[in-house]
């Protein structure tokens, strides 16, 4: 091997090392809390190797955040097109749509370099940390696929009008990350009494525990000034009012 192609090598296996390095330390700390020399004493490599190999430290958080999170959107999409492709005109069960949201964490899981501890507590770093901040591509697949499983959700519940509807998949989708995050979280503090379930299992109580909560009935409206309750509370309520009237506020991504 030539001088070239061993310094060539060599410098695919650093940018290996520092890629593999970012991940493990961003699953088990998050993001803010690791430093460009946290990596790169992880990765065994000179405190400028971040730089050198992707520019920044930010850079290297996006191109984290790319190879995890854009491949399940991608299998997401491709799981519901199968899905409707089959059902022909007929509506897909919630069920069914559920399992196309979730499952592509269980598949993609098997192709990565980490544990499978770790890959869920990085997923639920990506998708919950950074105040939702994500690179324009991943944040391009969150839209795309935000539309494409509206439409299928909204079949899927004709009643449930389309706020209640977002709000219901933004719940869902908040316990599923916490418990991307905190998985082990519920085994330390019942001491055990959770159980050391498959992610069959886990996946199977998952979708159980979100149809139920999508399906549920709409609540009736309630008076602003309830029995019992404060002027200050009637204010509060009216300001809430007030700022729904402006038009939508920001957009979840999920």
């Amino acid at each position: 091997m030539t001088k070239t192609k061993s310094k060539a090598a060599s410098g695919v296996a650093t940018r290996q090392r520092l890629l593999e390095a970012a991940e493990l330390l961003f699953s088990e700390q998050g993001f803010d809390a690791v430093s460009v020399r946290d990596i790169t004493e992880k990765a065994g490599a000179n405190v400028a190797a971040v730089n050198y190999h992707f520019n920044s430290r930010e850079h290297l958080v996006e191109l984290v955040m790319e190879r995890y999170i854009n491949p399940i959107n991608d299998e997401r999409l491709a799981r519901l097109e199968a899905l409707e492709k089959r059902s022909g005109s007929k509506s897909l069960a919630l069920e069914e749509v559920l399992d196309a949201f979730v499952r592509p964490f269980v598949t993609q899981v098997r192709r990565s370099e980490l544990s499978e501890n770790m890959f869920y507590k990085l997923m639920g770093r990506c998708l919950g940390d950074r105040g939702g901040m994500m690179p324009k591509s991943v944040e391009q697949g969150f839209q795309l696929m935000l539309i494409r499983f509206k439409k299928a959700f909204k079949k899927a519940l004709p009643g449930v009008g389309e706020e209640e509807l977002l709000w219901r998949v933004h719940f869902m989708v908040g316990s599923m990350i916490h418990s991307m995050a905190h998985g082990d979280t519920l085994n330390r503090f019942t001491q055990g009494a959770s159980g050391n379930p498959s992610m069959e299992t886990t996946l199977s109580r998952f979708i159980r525990f979100g149809a139920a909560g999508m399906r549920q009935e709409i609540a009736p409206a309630e008076s602003p000034m309830k029995k019992g309750s404060s002027p200050a509370d009637g204010e509060s309520q009216s300001a809430e009012a007030e700022a729904r009237s402006k038009g939508p506020q920001e957009e979840f991504l999920f």
